[in-house]
């Protein structure tokens, strides 16, 4: 059966009504108290690449309860005044992830070429230490 929207589909139209910011900018802003950078990549991601430092790790399966103040689930770093900048690996499950939020009221952003446009323009990686 086929499907009536692609993923493809999906991502393309979530980046024609999000802010996208790429990754020198994204850069540039993570060092900027007013901004909150937010990890929705899977932990084993985060472990066996690494994560921007200081940013904030929400699960992409739980993104939407925790940004919603109504939910039992709800996390207090997202009911704090600052510009919201999310990423996945690669840009796609943050357009789709920001879109959603949009959706619901929630302004933010989203690294146009994720992580690993981070990574390739230089960003700082931080590594978890090993046990």
């Amino acid at each position: 059966m086929p499907l009536k929207r692609t993923s493809a589909q999906m991502v393309a139209e979530a980046r024609a009504r999000i802010e996208e910011i790429g990754s020198a900018d994204g850069i540039a802003m993570a060092s900027d108290p007013n901004v909150q950078i937010v990890d929705i990549r899977d932990p084993r991601e985060r472990e066996r690449v690494g994560f921007i430092p200081g940013s904030f790790h929400c699960p992409r399966g739980m993104l939407e309860f925790w940004v919603d103040p109504d939910s039992p689930y709800f996390k207090e770093v997202f009911g704090e005044d600052k510009k919201f900048v999310f990423h996945c690996a690669s840009g796609w499950r943050s357009a789709i992830s920001v879109a959603t939020l949009q959706d619901m009221g929630f302004d933010a952003a989203h690294l146009k070429d994720g992580f690993s446009g981070w990574e390739k323009a230089g960003g700082p990686v931080e590594k978890k230490a090993a046990k």
